[in-house]
């Protein structure tokens, strides 16, 4: 006999589920602890550690002398580019001046998020010159790929954020593809973004189209970007990430300031050096913020990973790596600034197995950790070169579990039932009773993506691997896709911005 089947059931029970899906949160509000590797007196040997590096060793700022000027003005003292902290100094700045928690606004109101304290942002990936699909194979990223990223995070319930460069549209050249990376995620996401910061000017055209969109005074009083600036590790800032700083702390835009370090190649190789040496140089970054304008959101950044000692490639989702998270938002806790940090990390070429573990070791070490902005939340391949449209969607699903640990437990009454308790009593099921069927629609996660049927049913519906699922999920996502409003006004301007600005130098393939 036939197996009959039972879709029309599954049908009928996600849609009841989907009806039933609480509002979606802008952030995640930690009702959990952070946990801590280290203790206070460790930390504080670390601190003294990062000092030592500043006082003793200082930090080499290539080609730019008005950083230098500034900070010599502030007590440091310079032989040349390098440039040597007295003790204590950069954190004194900062905790003077620089803001615990601050709110990047977002083109939509309830899409504003509170960045420090207690909340997780999840952002999508960055930087990948790569995409990755089923479909398509890799392949060199281009527009339509980034303004498909901005789709999916738009509309994904677990992404909190726009992100920044999703993708490098390598079909754009490189001196003008900021305008439209800018434009997409205005034009297709009303959530908050990051800006460009591969050039100093290029920081300064970012603000210029954030304004058409708040308002010049909006922006010059509150942070509607976000922006990475990352130190040349070991110990050296280039005056285009310190340009960038500049250009957006002038006008009250967050810096996110990360040492991006690959232990063994541009640091020593153990976790306590890492996290002293990426300390060290994210403090010279907060205060050169709080120098320019005192005030202006900063938030303490590491991207680390560990070495092959085989082949000299990165490694993603180590223990070691995890360490150095773990410590890096202990201190930030410390020094009284947000902390970014963790991700989806993996090196793997393909959402396989490699990736998930990976990137679920990263990911959940991150939350446990504390950490307030996690870049790279969803899409990461390869070490970061590929953006992967399956592994975005696995990836936001994971995001959504770990917003649901962050909850914590729930000590109501209706969380400790006592009365399901006594009104089943020993030796019966709890299926019927009035508790479960109050709370059975949004007792437990349901994933979009894991495939929990029986093996008859896995196959009867395709075989499918959590690939193949993935791809079937976010070409849906696109073909369902709606503009969030815009205003036709703001829309024009911002194009005609970008057509004059386009208009007024040559093309280029040169960074």
């Amino acid at each position: 006999m036939a197996r009959r089947t039972r879709g029309g059931g599954r049908a009928g029970r996600k849609a009841a589920a989907a009806a039933a899906t609480p509002k979606r949160e802008p952030y995640i509000k930690r009702k959990i602890p952070a946990y801590s590797v280290l203790g206070d007196t460790d930390l504080a040997q670390l601190e003294h550690n990062a000092d030592t590096i500043l006082q003793d060793i200082g930090i080499d700022i290539k080609e730019d002398q008005e950083t230098i000027d500034i900070f010599v003005a502030a007590g440091a003292k310079a032989n040349g580019e390098r440039v040597q902290f007295p003790r204590g100094m950069l954190r004194e700045i900062i905790q003077k001046t620089a803001p615990k928690m601050f709110t990047q606004y977002a083109r939509n109101p309830e899409n504003n998020v509170v960045i420090g304290g207690d909340n997780t942002v999840l952002v999508p990936a960055y930087g990948p010159p790569f995409v990755y699909s089923r479909e398509g194979g890799r392949r060199y990223a281009k527009i339509e790929d980034f303004r498909n990223f901005a789709k999916l995070a738009y509309m994904s319930p677990h992404m909190h954020h726009s992100g920044g460069t999703l993708c490098e549209p390598m079909d754009l050249p490189v001196n003008k593809r900021h305008y439209d990376m800018v434009y997409s995620h205005i034009k297709y996401s009303d959530k908050a973004f990051m800006g460009s910061v591969t050039q100093p000017e290029r920081a300064l055209d970012s603000v210029d189209m954030v304004k058409i969109v708040f308002g010049d005074d909006f922006v010059e009083e509150n942070c509607v970007l976000v922006n990475l600036i990352n130190a040349n590790s070991p110990m050296t800032f280039d005056s285009v990430m310190l340009g960038a700083l500049k250009n957006y702390a002038r006008h009250n835009q967050a810096v996110m300031v990360s040492p991006f370090v690959v232990a063994g190649a541009m640091s020593p190789v153990t976790a306590a050096a890492v996290a002293a040496q990426s300390l060290a140089e994210g403090m010279v970054g907060m205060a050169l913020a709080q120098l320019i304008r005192p005030g202006a959101p900063v938030i303490y950044g590491n991207f680390v990973s560990s070495m092959s000692m085989q082949s000299g490639a990165p490694t993603f989702g180590t223990p070691e790596a995890s360490l150095i998270i773990n410590m890096g938002a202990a201190l930030a806790r410390r020094l009284g600034v947000p902390f970014r940090s963790a991700g989806g990390f993996n090196a793997s070429k393909l959402p396989d197995a490699q990736a998930a573990y990976e990137a679920a070791n990263t990911l959940q070490n991150g939350l446990l950790a504390g950490v307030n902005f996690m870049l790279h939340t969803a899409g990461w391949l390869e070490g970061g070169l590929a953006m992967g449209y399956e592994k975005f969607v696995m990836d936001c699903d994971q995001a959504g579990m770990m917003a649901v640990y962050a909850k914590g437990v729930d000590m109501s009454d209706n969380g400790q039932a006592l009365d399901a308790l006594a009104e089943v009593g020993p030796g019966q099921h709890f299926l019927g009773c009035s508790h479960t069927q109050k709370n059975f629609k949004t007792a437990f996660f349901t994933s979009n993506i894991a495939d929990n049927n029986s093996y008859e049913q896995w196959v009867e519906d395709g075989s499918l691997d959590a690939e193949q699922r993935a791809e079937k999920i976010y070409k849906d996502m696109l073909a369902n896709y709606t503009l969030p409003e815009l205003d036709p006004d703001i829309d024009a301007r911002l194009i005609k911005y970008m057509d004059d600005k386009k208009a007024s130098f040559p093309d280029s393939n040169i960074s």
